[in-house]
């Protein structure tokens, strides 16, 4: 058994990762902190999990939590986890950050976009992206892992075959990605009321979201060259989920069955990747719940350009899910424990 804490574990992302693990047969969650809901139940904050988990929120000093685990789940605002990361590393704990601050290799790029000092830039060079269908061995390697963003892992999943093998104009991309109202946290803020955002859809953060310079920056590497996007987010008025359909433009003639197969090729043997047969556009409702990806693509003869549509649930693959399939791999346990499960739906 691994010893796991939660850093921020009232939040949704903190509350999906206590669902999941509470279901791992390989996982002892030892302590779960908030500064909001310190001395309730977990259960209590979330009565869903009734049944699945007893533990008491804890108001808790960093140092105490990291006697008593050997992974530590952070799911805090960005400026918050680095230095906790630092002092979780110096004491031998393995950390998943769930966060920003550990995502980029330049941590200029990263006080750029995120308007706050850097908390341990001696770890932004080293910690390991948390992609497992991209860095599964460093993962496996790994003491530190960067979990990436909800809209990220949906558009790098969806462009990784065509950018490593370098099928289309990397200038030519333009991602178009919705995401539901959990994308947002549970804080209350005035764009997530449900009289404002119900019946309604409207993009946001239009050429400066904070996703934009990670999306660039992990396409880059695939495609070993410099990748800027048209990157757009909306705000869907559903829960959860994220649909990014994603444009580029095909760098030599390439027929529809080809660029299936590419898909299926590199996807091979991914638990949690499907590409979906011919003329089935994949629904944010057949993924609900679920660590699953589903693609599907299209090319447009008369413009030269392929139409990739990719969906995945926010909270799981995009976030908590993810966070688990990192931790199996950071201890050799099988991959997709406590994550092998189809979506809800209806």
């Amino acid at each position: 058994m691994i010893k796991v804490g939660i850093i921020g574990a009232t939040g949704y992302t903190g509350a999906e990762l206590v669902r999941l693990l509470s279901l791992h047969p390989r996982v002892e969650l030892v302590a779960l902190t908030s500064r909001t809901y310190g001395g309730e139940k977990i259960a209590e904050v979330y009565p869903a999990l009734s049944g699945y988990s007893e533990l008491i929120c804890e108001n808790l000093p960093p140092e105490e939590l990291l006697e008593r685990a050997e992974v530590v789940f952070i799911a805090l605002p960005h400026g918050h986890a680095a230095p906790l990361a630092a002092r979780a590393l110096e004491r031998g704990v393995k950390v998943i950050d769930l966060g920003a601050d550990l995502r980029f290799r330049e941590v200029k790029t990263y006080e750029s976009w995120y308007k706050v000092k850097h908390g341990a830039p001696e770890l932004a060079a080293s910690a390991v992206y948390g992609l497992p269908e991209l860095n599964r061995e460093a993962i496996r390697r790994a003491k530190v892992v960067a979990n990436p963003g909800c809209y990220p892992t949906s558009a790098i999943l969806g462009l990784a075959p065509l950018l490593k093998g370098g099928y289309v104009d990397p200038a030519s991309i333009i991602i178009d990605a919705k995401s539901g109202v959990s994308g947002a946290g549970r804080e209350a803020k005035l764009t997530s009321l449900f009289v404002e955002c119900n019946e309604s859809l409207n993009p946001y953060g239009v050429a400066t979201h904070r996703h934009t310079p990670e999306i660039e920056q992990e396409l880059s590497r695939l495609a070993a060259t410099e990748v800027k996007v048209t990157f757009t987010p909306h705000l869907l008025p559903i829960s959860r989920g994220i649909l990014s359909t994603i444009y580029a433009t095909l760098v030599r003639p390439l027929t529809e069955a080809e660029l299936r197969q590419l898909y299926l090729d590199f996807y091979a043997g991914e638990p949690f990747v499907q590409l979906l047969p011919p003329g089935k556009w994949p629904r944010t409702r057949w993924v609900y719940g679920s660590n699953n990806c589903q693609l599907n693509l299209a090319l447009d003869e008369r413009t030269g350009r392929v139409i990739v549509a990719s969906v995945i649930d926010n909270l799981t693959k995009g976030a908590s899910g993810q966070a688990v399939q990192n931790l199996n791999l950071m201890c050799g346990f099988p991959e997709t424990t406590a994550l092998a499960m189809p979506g809800i739906c209806p």
